[in-house]
């Protein structure tokens, strides 16, 4: 049994580690160092706001280390890491600042916006209305003028921007104003895009308007499984005293000494990262597009963000397209969303964009035999097995 356990995940790291190339938008990859830090003795340990446990200093002192990076990197007033998920970090938003049957406005799940705080999700469980920004399919975003409107019309008690399908920056700095006027606490989900908020190459929501920005730190952001939140003092004090017990008791302090690492290589590495994770997806647009896949938004230049869509009309066939390239070793998910976080941590680039686009073209349209096709992809994957922007290699 002991050999059979050990054995499965040897597999797994072998071919997801070593032998695929990884386009999911929602994953990336650590850096040894980090790595090295989820397996520390940290992780056997307790510690809590109140002191009840003895023998945290180095914990505690890991901690504020990790605030004080995060506050300096997204220029916040408020830093807390101790949400386990970017899910987690939006409960705890939500169920601050909004009581039962009041009203949220964010993007909905059919435009891309995040099934977790759409009408199934949390605002179900905290018995709070939804409604849905007015959006444009054609180009990608809220529709600022009508989304005015409808603020003024909902009278909601929160906003939330942000979206899983995450092109393009969001209107924050137009509406922000509109919201608060509204007496609307306002946030932003930056799942997606916080590596490239920390990046400085996208948009930064807190001196836009933003009350409290958070998310999962492993999608652009190149840190550990987990969460984050980061806001002005007022609206970070308050989540702060809710979070434990409500929310997070054990906050897994071997993943906070992680992230507290991986945010130190955010602050000396993410700006050239974020800038090559654009120009990435912006090139894996271009050469699938010019190979003739339909590329959403080829006409306002693709992407301004880590992800690509290629537009089948739904799950189905995004499905049927996402299990034919696992075959050739190609990892997407089944909405067809195409990701450069984790090919340009591995120092990938345009030319390799290019390489990609064509091994993508060689099993989708025309036709080759994914097990033929397999042995490229694993060749490029190869060339590029080390992890960059990060302190040593």
């Amino acid at each position: 049994m002991i050999e059979d356990i050990l054995d499965i995940v040897q597999r797994h790291d072998e071919w997801r580690g070593k032998k695929c190339i990884n386009l999911i938008p929602s994953e990336n990859v650590t850096s040894p160092q980090v790595r090295s830090l989820l397996s520390s003795e940290m992780a056997h340990r307790y510690t809590s706001p109140d002191h009840f446990y003895m023998g945290t200093r180095f914990i505690d002192e890991i901690e504020a280390h990790g605030q004080k990076i995060a506050r300096e990197l997204f220029k916040a007033e408020s830093a807390d890491l101790r949400p386990l998920s970017g899910h987690i970090a939006d409960f705890i938003f939500l169920a601050s600042f909004a009581k039962r049957n009041s009203s949220l406005i964010c993007v909905s799940a059919s435009d891309g916006g995040y099934p977790g705080i759409w009408k199934e999700g949390l605002p179900k469980v905290l018995g709070i209305k939804v409604h849905a920004f007015p959006f444009s399919k054609e180009k990608m975003n809220i529709k600022t003028d009508e989304a005015v409107e409808a603020i003024a019309a909902v009278n909601p008690s929160i906003v939330v921007f942000g979206a899983s399908l995450f092109r393009f920056p969001h209107p924050v700095h137009d509406l922000a104003a509109v919201a608060k006027e509204m007496g609307a606490e306002v946030g932003f989900d930056g799942s997606h895009v916080l590596g490239l908020i920390a990046g400085g190459v996208f948009q930064h929501p807190l001196q836009e308007g933003a009350h409290a920005l958070f998310g999962s730190t492993h999608k652009s952001f190149f840190g550990p499984q987990g969460g984050i939140m980061l806001a002005d003092k007022e609206h970070g004090e308050l989540m702060r005293r809710k979070t434990n017990p409500a929310f997070v008791d054990n906050a897994h302090w071997n993943r906070i000494a992680a992230l507290t690492l991986a945010l130190a290589e955010m602050r000396k590495f993410g700006a050239p990262y974020a800038k090559q994770v654009i120009l990435n997806a912006q090139a894996l647009g271009e050469a699938l597009s010019d190979s003739g896949f339909p590329v959403a938004g080829a006409e306002i230049g693709y992407t301004e963000s880590h992800q690509v869509l290629l537009d089948y009309g739904g799950y189905k066939k995004g499905r049927d397209i996402a299990a034919r390239l696992e075959m050739a070793n190609l990892i997407v998910d089944c909405g067809v969303r195409l990701g450069t976080c984790e090919v340009t941590r591995r120092g990938m680039k345009e030319t390799e964009m290019a390489r990609i686009a064509e091994l993508i073209e060689q099993v989708v349209i025309k036709g080759r035999e994914p097990s033929k096709v397999k042995h490229d992809v694993m060749q490029l994957a190869s060339e590029f097995s080390e992890i960059e922007y990060c302190f040593q290699k």
